[in-house]
């Protein structure tokens, strides 16, 4: 059984690349949410391993580490992890701050570590 994973707020090119990343290296079945009324409702109504969060969504540049606050504050939602993507370790920071699991950068891809790190979510 794939793990399931929700890509929230990147652009095209990003989601396609962290979407090929994920399947390459892990059983998992990657579904993409673009602004946050989407994004909650999806995590109503289903449970995923893992939720990749951009730092800027793109659909409306809203802020992800908001969208983490909230998500953690929601009742309402299924329990999940939720990860920041994001090249910036000051923000990486704040989202660990705020309940987020460390996450990865999109410039990250290739490194041996982004994969060790998200093993243990999708391993």
């Amino acid at each position: 059984m794939p793990k399931r994973v929700l890509s929230v707020g990147q652009c095209m090119p990003d989601a396609n690349a962290i979407a090929r990343f994920l399947t390459s290296h892990f059983d998992v079945a990657v579904e993409e949410s673009d602004i946050e009324i989407d994004t909650m409702e999806k995590l109503k109504q289903q449970s995923y391993d893992l939720v990749m969060i951009n730092r800027k969504l793109d659909a409306d540049y809203s802020d992800g580490i908001e969208l983490i606050q909230k998500i953690k504050k929601s009742s309402d939602v299924k329990p999940c992890r939720l990860m920041l993507v994001s090249n910036y370790p000051e923000y990486q920071e704040q989202a660990v701050q705020v309940g987020a699991e460390y996450g990865i950068g999109k410039n990250e891809y290739r490194n041996p570590e982004t994969v060790t790190r998200l093993a243990s979510y999708l391993g």
